[in-house]
């Protein structure tokens, strides 16, 4: 247990020290810190509409009416932040001005129109566009104004509400519509598609992806490398092989923990700014709403699948003499961590399709196909538990396989061994 530890540490160390492992940190955190700030400089880059605040002029052109059928409306919006404001200008120039000097986000102007037809409406401001938080208040405010105008007293208040209130159109199965279906009830909820769900899966899914791509790759160039400069054969001397790979494994895998670790923190430092909450808050995402078994469950599928394809990359590098010859060896991996990836990612609206379930019972593709199904579709607890045995399962076995190759590999030099050459080496050393 000392030298399985004392590889882990040695492991762990030698790959934080290296500039490779700290040039790439603090890249991907910069790249996570430009990104997150997009949708500011975005903002700030198409008028400054944050410093306008949420006000907005209107100027109705006589047309009082309608100018407090706007207001009745959006007033009574859950939540709402936008306040109005009457510009008394005579003239375009003399309203531009006004709304420069309140500081507003805009204003609208209404143009009484000829025949008896709706004004006609138009947003003035800086950019010359309609902002997406002002459009989706104002567009329905403005569909409900022209309701009670055509109508002009023939239906009742009620009667425009449910007019003008959007048909919301749901999906059943044919099960349930019969009532011949149980909704499962020890597993997660069935209603699910959230953002902050969303968010979750994709976030575990990518996470996932790319920690069996860099971590795998590092423990198979790392056994490569030590292999091709004989350093391999000293190290045999005083610990064994199995002791080696364990501790490869384990020691990478806390210098991806370190990794993730980084970018968390790098993510939360950058949301808590006062302005990108104020960004963000148009997205209506309420971090508080955090799915929390799903982001339970995710880590397990997750910790496991590491696990399932680390040994298998550090079996794999321990046969290669070359570093050159490494990334031919780890494509059957490469694609097999792909797929888990590609299936999950694109079944994401389709999450109890047969593709789905019957990928997240195999062990390669289960830790990414088997969230989307907790986080976005309905699932049964023994599903999840039957998932979880066979990973656990496959990671002995191949964990067993994977020490087996390992052992003989490290001492096998010059071109790769095939698998009939593997199998004599391990009747040879009675491994």
């Amino acid at each position: 247990m000392n030298r399985l530890g004392t590889v882990i540490g040695f492991t762990f160390k030698n790959k934080v020290r290296t500039k490779s492992f700290v040039i790439t940190t603090l890249l991907l955190a910069l790249l996570m810190t430009i990104g997150i700030h997009v949708p500011f400089f975005i903002q700030l880059f198409t008028g400054g509409d944050d410093a306008a605040g949420n006000k907005i002029g209107i100027a109705d052109g006589g047309q009082t009416e309608i100018t407090q059928q706007i207001e009745e409306y959006v007033s009574a919006l859950p939540d709402n932040e936008i306040e109005f404001v009457a510009l008394q200008g005579a003239d375009t120039a003399a309203l531009n001005a006004e709304a420069k000097e309140q500081e507003l986000k805009g204003y609208l102007t209404i143009a009484p129109s000829e025949g008896g037809a709706f004004p006609a409406v138009e947003f003035v401001s800086e950019s010359g566009s309609v902002p997406a938080d002002v459009q989706a208040v104002l567009q329905p405010a403005l569909e409900s104004a022209k309701t009670r105008f055509i109508t002009a007293g023939a239906l009742s208040d009620d009667q425009i509400a449910q007019l003008t209130t959007p048909v919301r159109l749901g999906a059943t199965s044919y099960d349930q519509s019969a009532g011949t279906e149980t909704p499962p009830t020890d597993g997660p909820e069935s209603d699910k598609f959230n953002p902050m769900n969303f968010i979750t899966v994709y976030v575990l899914m990518t996470l996932f992806f790319f920690s069996a791509m860099l971590t795998g790759n590092m423990i198979a160039s790392e056994v490569t490398s030590e292999k091709s400069s004989r350093v391999m054969e000293i190290l045999i001397t005083s610990v064994s092989p199995l002791t080696q790979m364990f501790g490869k494994v384990i020691g990478v895998f806390l210098v991806g923990l370190l990794q993730i670790g980084v970018f968390g923190v790098t993510i939360a430092i950058n949301l808590m700014l006062p302005h990108n909450r104020n960004v963000l808050a148009g997205f209506d995402l309420d971090f508080s709403q955090m799915p929390l078994d799903v982001l339970g469950y995710g880590l397990i599928f997750y910790i496991l699948g590491y696990f399932l394809y680390a040994l298998l990359y550090a079996a794999v590098g321990s046969i290669v003499s070359r570093t050159e010859d490494l990334g031919q060896a780890v494509t059957p991996l490469t694609m097999l961590s792909l797929a888990a990836f590609y299936i999950g990612i694109f079944s994401l609206n389709s999450t109890n399709s047969l593709l789905m379930k019957i990928s997240s019972f195999v062990p390669f593709t289960s830790p990414t196909t088997m969230i989307a199904r907790i986080g976005l579709g309905e699932i049964a607890f023994w599903e999840i538990l039957l998932s979880l045995v066979l990973l656990i399962a496959s990671i002995f076995f191949f964990g067993w396989l994977s020490a087996k190759i390992y052992r003989t590999g490290v001492l096998m030099y010059g071109k790769r061994p095939s698998m009939k050459e593997l199998r004599k080496a391990m009747k040879a050393y009675k491994i």
